[in-house]
């Protein structure tokens, strides 16, 4: 993590979008912790839970920004990768576990004939992950992809319990060459909404926004 860090304190408030003080938010927080005590253990169990809770979804970016309010991502909002760091990051401060939101522009290699068409690229500009602070480090993980999509195409899904980083396969089940991290973003303490929105546009077009959220088509291609 950079240098510049907030305090862990303040990653532990709730904001706008980062809402984990929302009863719902709470509530599904303590489901899936269940009395767990261990740190590493309550990372594990949320991040598992908000990787499979959601099914990842690129086609249901929406511009509307109540859709991204953990809260309403938990009740049934958008499930690409920003909407589920935001929601894992509502729940671990929820846990009591400093979170922040960070992003990163990566190349998917290996992306759908429809995706490419519709963004025009193979370059996920604001990509979101979540950092964690546990043992007085920070570490990244990606609760992106769930475990049945990682599973059809031949990768593990991956497991985050706060003791090393874990950020999307840099290879498929084949040995190809997937994920590709090309730049920092840096990380935020609540959704940096306008700014993530606008690059989105600035890169792909309006095309790539849904008034409200969208169901992937399907594609036999497609791979996370």
């Amino acid at each position: 993590m950079s240098g510049d860090a907030p305090h862990v304190d303040e990653a532990l408030a709730p904001g706008h979008f980062v809402d984990s003080d929302h009863a719902d938010v709470r509530a599904f927080t303590e489901t899936v912790l269940g009395g767990a005590q261990d740190p590493h253990e309550r990372i594990r169990l949320l991040f598992a839970a908000v990787r499979d809770h959601l099914r990842y979804d690129p086609y249901s970016v929406t511009a509307d920004p109540a859709d991204y309010r953990a809260s309403a991502i938990l009740a049934g909002g958008p499930t690409w990768c920003v909407p589920k760091a935001v929601l894992l990051t509502a729940c671990l401060r929820a846990a009591g576990i400093p979170a922040m939101l960070g992003f990163s522009d990566v190349r998917n290699h290996l992306n759908s004939a429809s995706l490419l068409e519709l963004m025009g690229t193979d370059l996920f500009v604001f990509h979101g992950w979540t950092a964690t602070h546990v043992d007085g480090e920070w570490r990244k993980g990606s609760p992106a992809f769930n475990a049945e999509l990682c599973r059809r195409f031949g990768v593990a899904p991956l497991d985050f319990d706060g003791t090393q980083d874990a950020l999307l396969h840099a290879a498929d089940g084949e040995g190809r060459r997937h994920m590709e991290y090309v730049r920092e973003r840096g990380t935020y303490l609540d959704l940096p909404f306008d700014t993530v929105m606008t690059t989105l546009v600035e890169t792909y077009g309006p095309a790539m926004m849904r008034p409200h959220r969208g169901k992937a088509p399907e594609d036999p291609a497609f791979r996370p």
